[in-house]
């Protein structure tokens, strides 16, 4: 190993390279957790003393919300590809805008729950409504993950270290930003068919 390379600059056995392992590993790992949440929706849905309630109506918006937001995202990645920088400094900037609107409107999901009487635990609360909170406030974490990573991406952009020759940080971001937008609508899809 050249002195001035570092694990950075080396591929791993697997031909990937390390950030790009560790996001697939990330990946993965999310993956499971949401597949035992949903798994254990069924079940539990199953077993009875289950509270039937309307979907609250953002959940549609924030659907709208994800995938615009994956769209202005993958045009900041096709910008970088064209060293079209500015135009990756304003995806950058508008997917992480509209990752925070979608967080808005999840809180605003949760305000909508809470006034339908649907509380997450205690006394007053049914499985059903605890999954809607889980499932919703897990992959809520997880975007919060994909605004941080982002706002690395943009302070890169920023600095010119996002172009055509220096692309594993917006790929990763697109990878991960794209997979958060699937899982979500993996998780639309499976309430309203669930539900």
């Amino acid at each position: 190993m050249h002195p001035s390379e570092t694990l950075t600059d080396k591929e791993t056995g697997t031909g990937l390279h390390p950030l790009r392992l560790l996001l697939i590993l990330l990946i993965i790992s999310i993956l499971m957790m949401f597949a035992g949440l949903t798994s254990g929706y069924i079940v539990r849905r199953d077993e009875g003393n289950w509270l039937e309630f309307d979907l609250p109506t953002g959940l549609l918006f924030n659907t709208i919300v994800i995938a615009i937001s994956s769209a202005t995202m993958q045009w900041a990645w096709f910008s970088a590809r064209k060293d079209n920088l500015r135009q990756v400094k304003i995806g950058m900037l508008t997917t992480l805008a509209l990752g925070v609107l979608f967080l808005i409107g999840q809180w605003q999901v949760w305000g909508e729950l809470v006034s339908n009487r649907v509380y997450f635990g205690g006394a007053d609360s049914n499985p059903s409504g605890s999954f809607m909170y889980v499932l919703t406030g897990v992959h809520g974490f997880h975007l919060i993950t994909g605004l941080i990573f982002l706002v690395l991406v943009v302070v890169k952009s920023l600095r010119y270290e996002v172009h055509s020759r220096q692309m594993l940080a917006i790929t990763n971001g697109t990878i991960y930003w794209h997979f958060l937008g699937a899982l979500w609508l993996y998780l639309y899809l499976f309430l309203l068919l669930n539900h």
